[in-house]
């Protein structure tokens, strides 16, 4: 019989363990929690084996801590190990010992994190490092000397309750400042799984509140929540083969697979529901952890006041009444002692007014209660809850937490049976900054400070919650929405004539934000489409409102200074046109005299003819100032591959085009004879101070007569910034507006954008040998929308069958 060296022995364990892990990982019938489990088993038989190999002398015991410590190994996840020691083993010893653990997990190309510790050395550092108190509080003896092991365990969970009232305000600070550093889960496209706010490392910070014996955690949910984060992190290293946390794009689809979910969108969902629950408990946990402490804080002053014992008598319990049946306690509002929830149907709806009014939290008992409890409305609603719907939304940013809690208990779902298909679905537009659930309370929020501009504040109001909850079903959620919305509007008590304000309101919530950014405001209609789609003054006036609300729910690229002043000139012009006031006709307009003066001058010289006029735009934000708006006039005998020319040149120079007009100017004939074309582009820089005008025009002549190679210089530009990773852009498209004009035909661009974009427009439309007359663009994150209007050399309109090559013909040269 061959006895094996312990050399010798270790590496035959060492790959035993190895086969044996891979064989684990590779169990497809084997997943989540039993993965887990069977992994930390496995890896425990390993390192006790090590140990025992080594022959360890007395008073010595090997640990795992933190995420080890409560067996939660996912298949990429570090070993945190202590080898914990009485002090009675010659230092020499205790070292050779840890050597032979840890090189052989390292030999396996295991990440360790690992320490060498008295209990006494691990108290004081667990003292000094919060991080580390909260990694033995999981301490789980491997090997050894387990009563030691446990001893330690004990003591330091004494000590975390002896000192739960200094170190947890600690722990909530960094809570706080890992939740600025990694973002918000539930909202984030690719979120940090362990770090971001309502993660894994918050389900450990619940974990720690709840041995403090201070404060615990609503219970709901949590253990579901938690496995499925660490379902997905499983699956997110089986799928990549690394050690991450980060749910990249490019990763979603195979984590996907790896769970046997449908695609990335339902992935995304289950974690961002998992992580709603977590960050509810962890709200409602530090408001009690806060609550607590403070009150432990009045005690003894109180005591001190009131002179010895006597201070120890049971205070009354204040309650202050805020609506029937809801009262405020302790800081939250609360139900009062006689409310009845099985009889008050409408008092879920009040409960969260009057709490949403007063800037305070609804209790959690309170809605748990509400949610077991409270019968169902009646359809129609009475008008009681209507009303209360529409005051907790008119409350703004102090409504968000209290419509969190009613959906945390599934009293919104109750209310409106739609909502559930557009809780927690991303948007993965990385303009939008929420999911959309949480997109429409967020534009409720913005539309409550803007309930002073509209006849019908609660018609704005119920519009902004319902805006997009079309986007649960397939197909254009405009038109999905605005049958929901009817059918929601019905349910909660509108008479007729609100519902079908507010059904249109929800169908064209779109409508004046696309029309002004891509669409020639001149064009009568233009105007007289929007007129006839809105129908009233009334409805105009809350579809102003809701833009603006929607858009700054978005996030800060969906709106500016510069998309308000389109918006609101549409709506000066369209109220007019239902007012009765006729429009003015654009083919008749003379050109301004600053336009004429240079045409002239562009006549006389032969040569173009630059003028830069800031605009009076003002940041919506004074704290976020955006890029300055300026007019830019150009003037110069009417030539082929002006527009292209121009375009490259502004790229070139880092002008962001928002808009541009084209108009041939035909000047009286003793001033001389020709055309003269002025061009007259709103744009802005996209960082830095405006380029001169001298320069413009200098790049400007070069580039009209060739010695300016604009898509080599764009090209040079664009290879030298590396690509970055993710998920490719889909091909440009190109399309026809149906019969939106009789002044040109209509071409919608729709792709990514980037520097140079309009420049290849330009050429591809010259080349096809049409006249642009105007362009409107339109650019949200990467997305851009390019409309133009063309006509044949002559002015007239293309033929369908013309516009149709000619949509085909510019989607290949931009692809």
């Amino acid at each position: 019989m061959t006895t094996l060296e312990p050399q010798d022995a270790t590496e035959a364990q060492g790959s035993g363990y190895a086969a044996a892990r891979l064989l684990l990982l590779q169990e497809k019938e084997r997943t989540g929690p039993s993965r887990r489990t069977a992994l930390a088993r496995l890896t425990d038989d390993w390192l006790a084996a090590l140990f025992a190999a080594a022959a360890p002398p007395r008073g010595v015991a090997l640990v795992a801590v933190g995420g080890y410590g409560r067996a939660e190994l996912s298949p990429r996840s570090d070993l945190d190990l202590l080898l914990l020691h009485d002090g009675s083993a010659p230092g020499e010893a205790v070292a050779a010992l840890a050597d032979r653990i840890w090189y052989p997990v390292w030999d396996l190309g295991i990440a360790l994190d690992h320490s060498v510790r008295t209990p006494a050395q691990a108290r004081a550092t667990a003292a000094e490092d919060l991080k580390v108190q909260l990694g033995l509080l999981d301490a789980r003896p491997l090997a050894g000397d387990t009563a030691l092991a446990a001893s330690l365990r004990s003591t330091v969970l004494a000590d975390w309750r002896n000192q739960a009232v200094r170190r947890l305000p600690e722990l909530a600070e960094l809570c706080r400042d890992r939740a600025e550093r990694a973002g918000e889960l539930r909202f984030l496209l690719e979120p940090d799984l362990k770090e971001a706010r309502g993660g894994l490392r918050d389900v450990q910070a619940l974990r720690a509140v709840a041995a403090s014996w201070l404060a615990d955690a609503p219970r709901d949910g949590l253990d579901t929540a938690r496995r499925r984060l660490l379902d997905a992190r499983d699956a997110l290293h089986l799928a990549t083969g690394r050690a991450t946390d980060r749910l990249a794009l490019q990763e979603q689809d195979a984590v996907a697979r790896e769970l046997g979910l449908l695609d990335a969108d339902t992935l995304l969902r289950e974690v961002y529901e998992a992580a709603g629950i977590v960050t509810y408990a962890s709200d409602v946990t530090w408001r009690e952890v806060g609550r607590v402490l403070k009150a432990r804080s009045v005690r003894p002053r109180l005591r001190t006041l009131l002179g010895g014992r006597s201070g120890d008598r049971k205070q009354p319990v204040e309650r202050t009444p805020l609506a029937e049946g809801v009262v405020e306690m302790d800081g939250e509002a609360v139900l009062a002692l006689s409310a009845r929830p099985e009889r008050d149907p409408a008092l879920p709806l009040r409960a969260a007014a009057a709490a949403a009014q007063h800037g305070l939290p609804l209790s959690p008992h309170a809605v748990r209660r509400l949610a077991a409890a409270a019968k169902a409305l009646p359809v129609p609603w009475p008008a009681e809850a209507r009303e209360a719907l529409v005051t907790l939304l008119g409350a703004g940013s102090s409504a968000v937490p209290v419509w969190e809690a009613l959906e945390a208990e599934g009293i919104v779902t109750r209310l409106l049976p739609d909502w559930e298909r557009v809780r927690h679905r991303p948007q993965r537009n990385p303009v939008h900054t929420w999911t959309v659930d949480r997109h429409l309370v967020e534009t409720a929020v913005r539309a409550a400070s803007l309930t002073r501009r509209v006849g019908r504040p609660d018609l704005l109001l119920v519009a902004a919650l319902l805006h997009d909850i079309g986007k649960g079903w397939p197909g254009d959620h405009s038109v999905a929405g605005e049958t929901i919305a009817r059918d929601l509007a019905a349910r909660m008590g509108f008479d007729r004539t609100d519902t079908a304000t507010l059904a249109t309101v929800v169908r064209h919530h779109l409508l004046l934000v696309d029309t002004a950014t891509r669409r020639d405001l001149d064009d009568p209609a233009t105007v007289q489409s929007v007129a006839a789609a809105v129908g009233t003054v009334g409805t105009l006036e809350l579809l102003h409102a809701l833009t603006e609300a929607d858009a700054l729910a978005t996030g800060p690229a969906a709106w500016s200074a510069w998309r308000a002043s389109l918006v609101a000139d549409l709506v000066k012009r369209v109220t007019g046109v239902l007012a009765g006031e006729p429009l003015p006709d654009p083919e008749a307009a003379a050109p301004s005299a600053e336009q004429e003066r240079l045409a002239v001058e562009a006549l006389r010289t032969g040569e173009p003819v630059l003028a830069l006029h800031a605009r009076d735009e003002q940041p919506l934000d004074p704290d976020e100032p955006e890029p300055v708006g300026v007019e830019l006039l150009i003037a110069l005998p009417d030539q082929p591959g002006v527009l292209p020319a121009v375009a490259g040149v502004l790229a070139l120079h880092r002008l962001t085009v928002r808009a541009a007009d084209l108009r041939a100017v035909d000047l009286p004939t003793e001033l001389g004879s020709g055309s003269v074309l002025v061009l007259d582009w709103r744009v802005a820089a996209e960082y830095g101070a405006l380029p001169q005008g001298h320069r413009l025009r200098a790049d400007l002549l070069r580039a009209l007569d060739g010695s300016l190679d604009i898509p080599a210089r764009l090209a040079e530009r664009e290879a030298a910034y590396p690509r970055r990773r993710g998920v490719p852009a889909p091909p440009p498209r190109v399309t026809v507006a149906p019969a939106e004009s009789r002044l040109a035909t209509v071409l919608e661009v729709r792709a990514q954008d980037a520097p140079g974009l309009l420049h290849r427009i330009g050429r591809a439309l010259e080349g096809a040998a049409v006249r642009v007359r105007s362009a409107h663009v339109s650019t949200l994150g990467a997305n851009a929308v390019d409309t133009l209007y063309v006509t044949r050399p002559d002015g007239s309109l293309l033929p369908d069958e013309e516009a149709i090559d000619l949509a085909r013909t510019l989607e290949e040269a931009l692809g």
